[in-house]
């Protein structure tokens, strides 16, 4: 089952990264691809400028590189890294919203291809694909302390002679009923003179 959500997951995520790639290259606003817009304009107070951006400074940038940190997390199966990245691709989407509205003054969509165009909507659609995917990939099980423990050595069956065990089997020389050390002797202990000379015996 693990394996299976893992796969859809997987699945639906390239979808999404396809999605959040190809964004850049269609129009935004208006007839202005997402490529023509500087990534410092998202952070500009007044809103999006008129100036046309280079590849590399463009909003396709981020899109590139949430996309590879995207394929980052499907190789590592982080859930974290997935969703990270589709709530990123919906904060740039709003945030540049926001810039866009300041500059135009009103944000509008219109059926002939003016206002808010499809390549806005290819990356909100990125983003909340990659959300989804994150929701449908499994957790990671964390890895047992005791992975490589020994084996428990298996018990004995009922009955069985365990020479190390709490209960072990009476030996030939023991007594079940009485224990050793309290069995009688069968003839005193030999004394033994001690190793120094007695002194004589007084005659007084």
């Amino acid at each position: 089952m693990a394996t299976l959500r893992n796969a859809i997951g997987s699945l639906v995520a390239l979808a999404g990264v396809v999605a959040i790639v190809w964004s850049p290259f269609r129009p935004w606003y208006g007839d202005r691809r997402g490529k023509d817009y500087l990534v410092v304009d998202l952070f500009r107070a007044d809103g999006v400028t008129g100036d046309h951006a280079r590849l590399a400074g463009s909003l396709f940038a981020p899109m590139l590189i949430t996309a590879i940190v995207t394929l980052m997390g499907l190789v590592l199966r982080s859930r974290l890294l997935v969703g990270l990245t589709g709530l990123v691709v919906l904060g740039l989407t709003v945030l540049w919203a926001v810039r866009q509205g300041q500059a135009a003054g009103s944000l509008t969509v219109g059926a002939r291809g003016e206002g808010l165009n499809t390549g806005v909507a290819a990356a909100a659609a990125g983003g909340a694909v990659l959300l989804l995917a994150a929701v449908v990939m499994p957790r990671r099980r964390p890895r047992h302390s005791h992975a490589f423990a020994p084996a428990p050595t298996p018990e004995p069956p009922p009955g069985a002679y365990d020479p190390y065990g709490p209960y072990s089997a009476p030996g030939p020389y023991d007594d079940p009923q009485e224990p050793y050390d309290t069995q009688p002797l069968p003839y005193p202990p030999p004394t033994t003179p001690p190793p120094w000379p007695s002194p004589p015996p007084d005659t007084r």
